[in-house]
């Protein structure tokens, strides 16, 4: 990854990100945005890897954020949940790279919105895309119930 205490932005979506969490956009900073696409793009199913990044982001502006960094820990850990070591100190950079990836794979999945809209009403677009992941079930497990129950946690 090259940062040991960044993470990175994909390149081909810089305009999407700066128009997301601009002045007209939904969110109000970038960390927001990566946030939410990370979480977007595992819940599609969409892990999509890149080579070309634009300016890197301090993991501690995300940590600075209400579960910024129990996010990207849990993104990891439902990646593969036979392996909890995931969380050891020394695979920061893996559990990095899957947020990236997943990331990536939400501002696909919303630039895809914003080209078939034929508009850039970025709220209007990330509404729905919120109202959509509350209303219609995931067909997938929810993978967050499962470590719960292989745990014997309760809510």
């Amino acid at each position: 990854m090259g940062y040991e205490d960044r993470f990175r932005r994909p390149a081909a979506h810089e305009d999407l990100i700066g128009a997301l969490s601009g002045k007209d956009g939904p969110f109000n900073a970038m960390v927001d945005v990566l946030m939410f696409a990370a979480m977007l793009g595992k819940r599609k199913g969409k892990r999509e890897p890149f080579t070309k990044a634009g300016e890197p982001i301090r993991l501690s502006v995300m940590e600075g954020r209400q579960y910024g960094d129990v996010l990207m820990d849990m993104i990891a850990v439902v990646e593969d949940t036979a392996d909890p070591k995931i969380l050891a100190d020394g695979r920061q950079d893996e559990r990095v790279r899957i947020f990236e990836e997943y990331a990536n794979g939400g501002l696909n999945f919303i630039q895809g919105e914003v080209n078939s809209s034929g508009g850039k009403d970025y709220v209007s677009i990330v509404s729905t895309l919120v109202m959509d992941a509350l209303t219609t079930p995931d067909e997938r497990q929810n993978d967050v119930s499962e470590l719960m129950q292989v745990a014997s946690l309760d809510w």
